[in-house]
């Protein structure tokens, strides 16, 4: 709420104050984004107080900027000029159209459309009924799954509208939503479905949202509605996934939709008289569905072993928002795990995704021992770009074949296996931990081949770039403290992949958040803390706190401490031999981490000035920097200076004096492993509360790296056939115990223990009955007797 309500403060004081526009004549009609001479429409204007006067009238900003993909929210266009014969056409992405209108303020408003992608949306905004669309912005299109809960209709115990017809659950169903958002005195109930039709994985597929009937019409804009269900005529109940929206009776303003969810209480009767043979005949038609689409497994990247390997893998894992650990581990669909995570990326060719579960030990929960287990999805549930067509469609095309299965096979019905021999989790044998790398402190830094140093220059540097991966990421340095103090700490990074957007993430001028730009234009977290982007996705839940996610897995983490920025940057081992710059060559050999921009290495890493030299030559030049320049400052101090200052020599080592004021408190803060770094914060930056940051970092770090380790697995163990195992933990040092149900002795090991080669120790255990042992023993001893007798009568004879 602290961010939304200075957002809207500072979007007030930017658009009242006259000194941001310069009247040269030039328009910002068709040139948003652009330079005129004499003026500006680039976003970086406003700070530089070069806009053109229109600026505002053609290169809008909305409010708010973003919501469901379901469509249906009433926003406004903050600044621009309307009157009351305004007519109001607002196109989305180019070809989707929607009507406006003009409040009693003068101010216009846009409803966003019903999209089938998620992302910035670019916006087009018409006053005359759709002949110009002189007005242009963007639209941020969300998720339903990541909207926050005030921006959704409410269902009351949506366990019960789930499981609505089935053994003793029915009645009365009630749902709630915020009055505010939905700007009518009555409104319309109505419920909307969704399928996908046309043969999978060709042209013709297809993703349609339909509106199928109203629950009620003209009701009070109460806030509430309950109604008891009763199953759907006129074919409807075909439908089996959809939605519950409250819309105006009007048509003109906004709406809000409940979660999708599977449409038990509209089902026809025969579901209602029988739920599990009902739900038994779906899963067995959607088994027969699977065996005939390609397979997916294949090409789905690896669980990780252990829950911290999960949490500490930014660059490719998310967490689950349906099993978070840190909102109470409610995990609907996974009981006895405390923690999910799925992988960022969709699989290259089926768009297909990978969730991994986790239970309270840190183990990872397989489906071959619990329902709870990791499931992988034949959809990614956010969906993957382009978007728009099965099986990319963001959150439907995953309810379609991965959710509304699982209902049939494992919910309503009790035939889960069905279900697992298409999804069954995925072992940890094939994952490989990435590397990482931190920047922290007046800037010392961490090699992801574990080389530590400190590198002091002022300017812009590299701190890594791979050829191979297309992956830029810089740095900034700014002088501690003005130049007082002869050292320097990291107060931006930019970063891009490929034809990915650029982002930076830097310190606000006074240093106590963080922000986020895109392409030069300052992105609000106001109301979303995820943004699907061109080519990469960002992650900021709080203002000190910013993940940035690229395609080929490389992760980078920014944390504010202390008025500097702390960077880790995470690779997968794809990245190995195809990086240089500051943050070192990655391929698990320190001897030559350090590689110079000519391609000679550093031959001393104890020398400091040499060091020192090896980051000078890492400095961008004007023609390769990601950085936005965007005050006079910046301008000044970066953008016409060269990129490594010559004229800032830093201290190089630390002064030590029992007569120094601070040297009882660096003695205090700083101890044991990376003391050198904290001592060097304190009494060079003489700042005790950066020195402690330092430390906090640089154990974080330790501890990254820790979390990160490889572990070896073994892989699932079965239990022996009419027999047991108790031990659900496939890691190394993990032992199993094997045993048979009564009437049954076990063949084989009854305990076996996971190697450091990654085989099971003892033997492949069975079960076999006692009957079979005995008649086993029986024959064994005729045969035997039988050898005796023939032995004897042979002696006889001779």
């Amino acid at each position: 709420m602290e961010r939304f309500t200075a957002l809207i403060f500072a979007l007030l004081v930017l658009y009242s104050t006259p000194s941001f526009f310069i009247s040269t004549g030039q328009t910002c009609e068709g040139n948003c984004g652009n330079k005129p001479d004499g003026c500006s429409c680039h976003p970086t204007c406003t700070s530089l107080k070069n806009c053109c006067t229109d600026y505002r009238e053609y290169c809008v900003e909305i409010f708010p900027y973003s919501g469901s993909m379901f469509g249906g929210t009433d926003f406004a266009v903050l600044d621009a000029s309307f009157n009351e014969s305004s007519q109001i056409i607002c196109r989305f992405n180019n070809n989707i159209n929607t009507v406006g209108y003009v409040d009693e303020n003068s101010r216009g408003h846009c409803i966003s459309p019903l999209l089938y992608e998620t992302g910035w949306i670019p916006l087009q905004i018409s006053s005359d009924n759709g002949a110009t669309y002189n007005r242009v912005g963007s639209w941020l299109s969300v998720h339903t799954g990541k909207l926050g809960l005030q921006f959704k209709a409410m269902q009351i115990n949506s366990t019960k509208w789930q499981y609505y017809g089935t053994p003793n659950v029915g009645g009365t169903l009630q749902m709630i939503w915020n009055t505010s958002l939905v700007k009518a005195d009555r409104v319309n109930i109505e419920l909307w479905g969704y399928r996908e039709t046309g043969e999978p994985y060709s042209d013709y597929w297809q993703g349609e949202w339909t509106y199928l009937y109203s629950l009620a019409k003209d009701q009070p804009n109460s806030g509430s509605f309950s109604f008891l269900p009763k199953p759907a005529e006129n074919g409807f109940s075909s439908w089996e996934l959809g939605s519950v929206r409250v819309s105006s009776t009007m048509g003109k303003t906004g709406n809000m939709k409940s979660a999708d969810h599977a449409l038990a209480w509209h089902l026809e009767e025969k579901f209602r008289q029988n739920s599990a043979a009902w739900a038994l005949e779906k899963c067995l038609a959607w088994d027969q569905l699977e065996n005939e689409l390609p397979n997916f497994l294949t090409e789905i990247i690896d669980c990780p072993c252990t829950l911290a390997q999960a949490r500490a893998d930014t660059g490719r894992f998310h967490t689950d928002y349906g099993c978070d650990i840190e909102k109470g581990s409610v995990c609907t669909y996974h009981p006895g795990s405390v923690h999910c995570v799925r992988a960022i990326q969709a699989s290259p060719k089926y768009a297909a995704g990978q969730q991994c579960c986790y239970d309270s030990t840190g183990a990872q929960v397989l489906t071959a021992d619990s329902i709870g287990g990791s499931t992988p999805d034949r959809a990614h549930d956010w969906g993957s770009p382009p978007y728009k067509k099965p099986p990319r469609i963001p959150g439907q095309s995953h309810w379609v074949y991965d959710v509304l299965s699982f209902y049939y096979c494992c919910l309503w019905s009790d035939n889960c296996h069905y279900y697992f021999k298409h999804r069954p989790s995925s072992d940890c044998r094939r994952y490989q931990s990435p590397s990482s790398a931190v920047v922290f402190g007046d800037p010392h830094i961490i090699t992801f081949d574990g080389v530590s140093y400190s590198f002091n220059g002022k300017g812009e540097y590299t701190l890594l770039t791979s050829a191979e991966k297309q992956l830029i990421i810089q740095g900034r340095t700014e002088a501690v403290n003005g130049t007082t103090i002869k050292a320097t700490k990291l107060s931006a990074v930019a970063m891009k992949e490929a034809s990915s957007d650029v982002i930076e993430v830097r310190l606000v001028s006074d240093q106590s958040s963080l922000e986020v730009l895109k392409n030069q234009k300052i992105l609000s977290f106001t109301e979303q803390s995820w943004m699907d982007l061109q080519g990469v996705f960002v992650f900021s839940p709080t203002s000190s706190n910013v993940t940035v996610m690229f395609p080929s897995g490389a992760g980078v983490e920014a944390r504010l401490r202390e008025g500097t920025i702390t960077v880790t940057v995470l690779l997968p081992e794809e990245f190995k031999d195809s990086t240089l710059g500051l943050l070192g060559k990655m391929n698990h050999d320190a001897t030559d981490d350090l590689v110079l921009s000519n391609g000679q290495l550093v031959q001393n890493h104890s020398n400091p000035e040499e060091l020192f030299s090896f980051g000078a030559g890492w400095a961008v030049t004007i023609n390769s920097t990601l950085f936005t320049y965007d005050s006079d400052y910046l301008l000044d101090t970066y953008y016409y200076a060269p990129k490594h200052d010559p004229s800032f020599i830093p201290v190089f080592s630390v002064s030590e004096s029992q007569d120094d004021p601070l040297a009882n408190q660096a003695s205090e803060i700083c101890s044991g492993e990376g003391s050198q770094f904290c001592r060097y914060d304190i009494l060079v930056g003489r700042s005790p509360r950066m020195g402690n940051a330092t430390r906090v970092s640089f154990r974080s770090h330790i501890s990254l790296v820790d979390d990160l380790q490889p572990v070896t697995s073994c892989g699932w163990l079965s239990p022996p056939t009419n027999g047991k195992k108790d031990g659900t933990t496939y890691l190394q040092g993990a032992k199993v115990q094997l045993s048979c149900d009564d009437g049954y002795t076990l063949k084989g090991s009854t305990e076996r223990t996971c190697q450091e080669n990654g085989l099971w120790s003892g033997t492949e255990t069975s079960s076999v009955t006692l009957i079979l042992i005995i008649t086993t023993i029986v024959l064994l001893s005729k045969k035997q007797k039988k050898r005796c007798s023939m032995c004897f009568s042979v002696g006889l004879y001779f």
